[in-house]
């Protein structure tokens, strides 16, 4: 049985505030791309990995693999209008009639845990759709109408407190029968398509939890940024 990856990485890094994307930027110096990359190949030397890259970066991430000697085996193809889309691409890469499961990993998570990746490929032979998730800790109100403000001056909103136990924060690698996820991306694209998760959902079939590890960040911000190097600093130092 197969296993492949689709590694998906079209941020712009809008939020970052930098010059480049945000898969590009170092962490422990090296570019957060690679560091995932490398997650994987750390999990399985025969595992299958598909890089998912918008086309107009194309050039910039040959330029940092030849600077950086990045020399992981992986395939390449141009990223889509959507994530749906990016997605779709990669599956394209896979055989049709593919025997096997494929994870599709967030490029700018480049802290899953060896043992999670391990779970979610695990689990995922006879579970058929496994997402990996983390309890909430934190209080969580839902507003009854949309009243925030985005400037950071106080805000009175209607909202009520929920129990945040019926919550998860969901991560990556979404793992999933290569069938189901190519027939599931045959669906029209929908707004309501957040992850790969609600794209198998909406097909039909149900999907599973398993535990997560809370380092498995998804660097977006500046802040983000500076957790990253945290969690770097020790295997840097070591």
């Amino acid at each position: 049985m197969s296993e492949y990856v689709i590694i998906v990485a079209g941020g712009k890094g809008l939020r970052m505030g930098a010059d480049i994307p945000k898969q590009f930027l170092p962490i422990g110096g090296r570019p957060v791309l690679m560091r995932t990359i490398e997650r994987f190949r750390a999990y399985s030397s025969s595992l299958r990995i598909i890089l998912v890259l918008p086309q107009a970066q194309q050039d910039y991430w040959h330029q940092l693999c030849r600077q950086y000697e990045f020399d992981v085996d992986y395939q390449l193809t141009n990223g889509g209008e959507t994530r749906f889309h990016s997605v779709q691409n990669g599956l394209a890469l896979i055989p049709d009639d593919a025997d096997g499961v494929v994870g599709v990993h967030d490029g700018v998570r480049p802290f899953p845990a060896i043992e999670v990746i391990h779970r979610c490929y695990e689990t995922v032979r006879t579970a058929k759709a496994v997402i990996p998730v983390i309890p909430v800790v934190e209080s969580v109100r839902r507003l009854l109408h949309d009243e925030l403000s985005s400037k950071g001056e106080p805000v009175t909103a209607t909202s009520v407190s929920v129990d945040r136990s019926d919550y998860r924060l969901v991560q990556t690698p979404q793992v999933f029968d290569i069938q189901l996820l190519k027939a599931a991306n045959r669906q029209p694209y929908r707004d309501t398509f957040t992850d790969d998760a609600s794209v198998v959902e909406s097909y039909g079939q149900a999907i599973t939890l398993v535990e997560g590890n809370r380092e498995n960040i998804k660097i977006t911000t500046p802040f983000d940024l500076q957790i990253a190097e945290a969690l770097i600093r020790p295997s840097t130092t070591a």
